[in-house]
């Protein structure tokens, strides 16, 4: 009796382990805002700002890795259908569960590292005409040179 439950536990380890691996790979996305009664929030409109553009520099660039999940799903398969050839009854079981997680961790780091980059990131300085500053960092500056009149809304620089 006691053999045949150590595989079957072994097993649910194993599912409950991939499982749990599959679900951190899951993107997160935020709660929307609650029903305040009456009417949903809105954004209240944001008035354009003007102003002359006094300083553009390069900053280092930002790296932008990101996973998918795919890669820690492949790893998982191609992790357990390894594992499954070790061993055989309970050793083989708790082979597979190991490949699993081994091949999720894996196959999600290798992703990462291939989607891996760099790009360049500029500040943009602009002086207000209605006084201060404000600082804008943008992945391109387009046609923007210094001393360009500008407007900005909702953090979107354009020529004036």
């Amino acid at each position: 009796m006691r053999q045949k439950i150590f595989p079957r536990m072994a097993q649910w380890a194993g599912i409950a382990m991939v499982a749990g691996v599959l679900s951190a790979c899951a993107p997160h996305r935020p709660a929307p805002a609650p029903y305040q009664g009456g009417a949903y929030p809105t954004q209240a409109p944001v008035a354009a700002e003007y102003g002359r553009v006094t300083n553009i520099e390069m900053l280092q660039g930002q790296q932008r890795g990101a996973s998918t999940g795919a890669g820690a799903i492949l790893g998982a398969v191609v992790g357990g259908v390894l594992g499954n050839q070790v061993g055989k009854g309970s050793g083989r079981a708790a082979a597979t569960a190991v490949g699993v997680v081994g091949g999720a961790v894996a196959g999600n780091a290798i992703e990462e590292r291939n989607n891996a980059g760099y790009s360049p990131v500029y500040r943009i300085s602009i002086q207000l005409d209605r006084g201060g500053y404000r600082a804008y960092d943008v992945s391109s500056v387009g046609d923007l040179r210094v001393g360009d009149r500008v407007r900005t809304i909702n953090g979107q620089i354009s020529r004036y």
